[in-house]
């Protein structure tokens, strides 16, 4: 039988060195790795074969939810206990939706229960975790098997294309399987809404420019010069001009003067 494999992830050492000693005295568990944020632990996990994952719910970069919420996306996600020294809200919610958790320090017995009774996280367990989360600092997303992550500060702008949102860091785009308006609702202090289908980082405005619109008729088409004189005959359109990429994007006149005023 193979020995079920465990993450720590932790951002003290000394808490990683105690919870790994444990391990050890138990024995019938193998730490195949360590991690100090959730960064680092969704590198490991897409290294390593790992059974539980051991999560420390306050840490630098990344907090234990948001890690467990990009770790589910994975082909194979790890089942995962959090750990917590202090934060009785959590224990209460734990408690209440069956999530397991151990307190720390952590004692011997007390882990060798919540390794016996772990299991996937439910829907309404979800929920439950979300009044816990301190931040929200990346996007996971499916690319070539993998699961990637994006940092919502290095996000340029974020389009609606049809059932996926194109996001635009400075050096690529991305396709993420989420929704703009949760999007604009979790990160309003990094975006703002320029069009319905459309958001834009604050600090990377340029700065509002006219364009004319280009949309000849399909009888206009045909002809070079009716199709010039179409043109000049449509509305012109306002567009953002970004930092860091080239391409411009459609503002709607509801946002226009909320976007104006971003300017100096």
């Amino acid at each position: 039988m193979t020995m079920p494999t465990l993450l720590i992830v932790d951002d003290e050492p000394l808490a990683r060195a105690r919870l790994r000693d444990v391990i050890q005295d138990m024995g019938g568990y193998a730490v195949v790795g360590e991690a100090a944020n959730g960064l680092e632990a969704m590198h490991q996990l897409q290294q390593l074969n790992v059974s539980v994952m051991l999560v420390d719910i306050r840490m630098p970069e990344m907090d234990g939810i948001e890690l467990a919420q990009h770790a589910r996306k994975l082909a194979q996600p790890p089942q995962i206990i959090f750990t917590t020294a202090y934060d009785q809200f959590a224990v209460q919610a734990f408690e209440l939706n069956a999530i397991d958790y151990l307190l720390k320090p952590i004692r011997r017995e007390r882990l060798a229960v919540a390794l016996s009774k772990v299991k996937p996280l439910q829907s309404a367990q979800w929920q439950a975790l979300q009044p816990l989360q301190t931040s929200h600092t990346h996007l996971s997303i499916h690319q070539r098997g993998r699961v990637l992550l994006v940092a919502i500060a290095d996000i340029i702008y974020a389009r609606a294309d049809l059932k996926y949102v194109t996001v635009r860091t400075q050096q690529q785009h991305y396709l993420w399987e989420g929704s703009l308006n949760q999007l604009a609702l979790r990160h309003a202090d990094h975006f703002v809404r320029i069009h319905r289908n459309a958001l834009v980082a604050r600090d990377a405005v340029l700065g509002i420019e006219k364009q004319p619109s280009h949309f000849p008729s399909s009888s206009q088409a045909a002809s070079p010069l009716a199709a010039s004189q179409d043109t000049l005959s449509q509305p012109a359109t306002w567009q953002v001009t970004l930092r860091g990429v080239p391409e411009t994007l459609a503002i709607s006149r509801r946002q226009f003067a909320l976007l104006k005023s971003l300017l100096p």
